[in-house]
């Protein structure tokens, strides 16, 4: 302010001696206006591009913000795009001691199983969205089999889609506890449904082979050998199985004229016996088309039943008829899904030069080493330690394998207690 009423004066006096004399002081004191002018609104000019800078500053901040934004979600698409989803399946082996069988009951953590540490692994591993592990048909996933409370599996087989990351096998089984292990993948056509897709599921039963002694011997557990004649009398009755018959006695809630209770035995027989832990294992293996809850578990329990005495052969072609029979179930502890078979769809699609064939042949010494080190001394510590067989053969002699359908039901309520304790409704894998 001081500066500017100086120059006030200043012009003023320049104009009053312009004025009163010649004009020779005019442009000095024009000059000196247009500084002072000058020097007035510098400040002005200083404070005008100041607030322009700090407004680009800004501007070039929420730009920098958007266009890391803008990154961030191109880098998520990206990551996307490199992993996108496909249709594939999975090669399972698990353990299934202590799990309420395969299927997973969504909305309940009461009984776990064996698709719940799966499905949490997958989506710890980046292979599918949380989301779909609460509803798994988003992910269209599907079992080859269901199976039931402490049975085990070498070869299960399920479809669904994934993000096929990196390193996917390793990064799955990173988050599964050691006894259940994904030991292969494939990809499969987009409609694959490992379920119904599926031709036949083959399945083992590994018992003690004392189950064979006739009940008129006293033998002992440990000392038992299963001799060559016993051997093969019991695989020609396992052989009678081969072929398509009425299974109705062989499972529950099945009418005699029910077309769904007819079933495709393709092989059934009994292996070498093996010694582990002092006491003889054998090992049965039925391959069928499909089969029904408790059927297996039944058709060797009517076997066992037939070699220690307790029914004539003939009850198995009776078992087949309209009449009501008494089958006796053997225990769950022992049954295992070995493989699962896809021959159309190997025709079809094995070789058509996009799609492998759901064969596991480079993963046989893998499914090997698993048995060995998690199913089969599952089975064997199990056995001596809650002698689960033993205890069922004790309740083979209260069948009346003559009696009626109301005779039947008074027996099945003095045996259900100590048939089923030992925790397993064997398998059902129905398709219908």
């Amino acid at each position: 302010m001081l500066r500017l009423r100086w120059g006030l004066r200043v012009v003023s006096c320049g104009l009053s001696a312009a004025g009163s004399g010649p004009w020779r002081r005019l442009p000095r004191v024009l000059a000196m206006a247009e500084d002072l002018r000058a020097a007035v609104a510098s400040p002005t000019k200083r404070l005008k591009s100041s607030s322009e800078a700090v407004e680009r500053l800004e501007e070039n901040g929420h730009q920098n913000k958007r266009l890391k934004r803008d990154a961030d979600e191109e880098d998520v698409e990206d990551q996307n795009k490199k992993s996108p989803k496909r249709k594939i399946v999975l090669l399972m082996a698990y353990s299934g001691k202590g799990y309420h069988g395969m299927q997973r009951n969504v909305g309940s953590s009461q009984f776990k199983t064996i698709e719940d540490d799966l499905v949490s692994a997958l989506v710890q591993s980046g292979c599918i969205p949380e989301n779909h592990g609460e509803d798994m048909k988003k992910m269209s996933f599907q079992r080859c089999a269901r199976t039931d409370k402490g049975v085990s599996a070498a070869g299960q087989i399920v479809s669904l889609k994934v993000r096929l990351i990196d390193d996917i096998l390793e990064k799955i089984n990173n988050h599964l506890p050691s006894h259940i292990r994904i030991l292969g993948l494939k990809r499969v056509t987009g409609g694959f449904n490992s379920k119904n897709k599926c031709d036949a599921r083959t399945y083992s039963y590994m018992l003690p082979t004392f189950a064979f002694a006739h009940k008129d011997h006293d033998v002992q557990e440990e000392v038992y050998r299963l001799d060559k004649e016993t051997l093969e009398k019991v695989n020609k009755l396992l052989a009678c199985y081969k072929g398509t018959h009425n299974f109705h006695n062989f499972t529950s809630q099945k009418g005699p004229r029910d077309p769904s209770a007819k079933r495709y035995i393709m092989e059934m027989y009994c292996g070498e016996p093996f010694v582990r832990e002092n006491i003889e294992f054998a090992v049965i293996k039925v391959k069928g088309q499909s089969f029904m809850m408790h059927q297996i578990r039944k058709m060797i329990g009517l076997v066992i039943a037939i070699v220690k005495g307790y029914a004539a052969e003939s009850i198995i072609e009776r078992s087949w008829g309209e009449e009501k029979v008494d089958v006796p179930k053997a225990p769950g502890l022992g049954l295992v899904l070995e493989r699962v078979h896809f021959e159309k769809y190997n025709r079809r699609f094995g070789n058509d030069g996009l799609h492998e064939p759901l064969e596991w042949t480079e993963e046989e010494e893998k499914i090997a080493v698993f048995k060995e080190q998690h199913i089969y001394p599952t089975i064997i510590n199990t056995e001596r330690e809650e002698k689960s067989m033993a205890n069922w053969l004790n309740t083979l002699s209260i069948h009346d394998f003559n009696s009626s359908a109301v005779g039947m039901q008074a027996n099945n309520k003095n045996s259900k207690n100590s048939s089923d304790l030992e925790g397993s409704d064997g398998c059902d894998d129905d398709s219908d």
